[in-house]
């Protein structure tokens, strides 16, 4: 542990102040990033780097269709239209993306 902390300590603080070049050097020194962390790096794709938002969003599917395993395809579909709908709605699809999280013990 250095000086600043943890890795998974400055991964969460440069969440926190919304700089994403901070939170991908964090992330590259963590393991694995919980699927409730990596939504939140969406969130902050979405609003710094909009031209990366669908790629980054993908992965979460993902990894959502992998880690919830006993997810179904309504499960998934509903993830991929939160995502979608992330952009222009965000406080709704957050919570169902939460929802879905907190329902398959992802959070």
């Amino acid at each position: 542990m250095t000086s600043q902390g943890s890795a998974y300590g400055r991964f969460r603080r440069a969440l926190q102040r919304g700089n994403l070049e901070l939170v991908r050097a964090a992330a590259g020194e963590l393991p694995t990033i919980r699927l409730d962390d990596a939504l939140r790096v969406c969130l902050l794709i979405r609003d710094r780097d909009p031209d990366r938002y669908e790629r980054a969003a993908l992965r979460w599917v993902a990894r959502f269709a992998v880690e919830a395993r006993d997810a179904t395809l309504a499960d998934v579909q509903a993830a991929v239209a939160a995502l979608a709908r992330l952009p222009i709605e965000p406080d709704e699809a957050m919570s169902q993306l939460q929802r879905l999280c907190l329902t398959h013990q992802l959070a």
